[in-house]
C-alpha cells in the first residue's frame, strides 16, 4: 500500500471529474459538427460506410483531445 499513500481523495475526484469533463466536451464537438454539415455524419458512417469521412472524424476527435487534455493539465 505504500504506492499510494501519497495520493489523496481530492486528485481521485478531481482526476474523475475531468474525465467526464473532457467527455462531455468531446460530445459538444460532435453534436456541433452534426449540426453544421449539410449531410448526417451518422448515416456517411454507419450506412455508407464512407471511409473517408471516418478518418476525417477521427483525426478531428483525436485533435479535439489533445487540445482538451493540454487545457485539462495546466489548470
Amino acid at each position: 500500500m505504500t504506492a499510494f499513500d501519497g495520493i489523496l481523495f481530492s486528485e481521485i475526484v478531481s482526476t474523475i471529474f475531468y474525465t467526464f469533463f473532457g467527455l462531455a466536451l468531446l460530445l459538444a464537438c460532435w453534436w456541433l459538427i452534426e449540426l453544421f454539415t449539410p449531410f448526417s455524419l451518422r448515416k456517411e458512417l454507419e450506412e455508407d460506410q464512407n471511409t473517408a469521412v471516418a478518418i476525417v472524424m477521427g483525426a478531428l476527435f483525436l485533435a479535439l483531445a489533445i487540445i482538451i487534455a493540454a487545457i485539462l493539465q495546466t489548470s
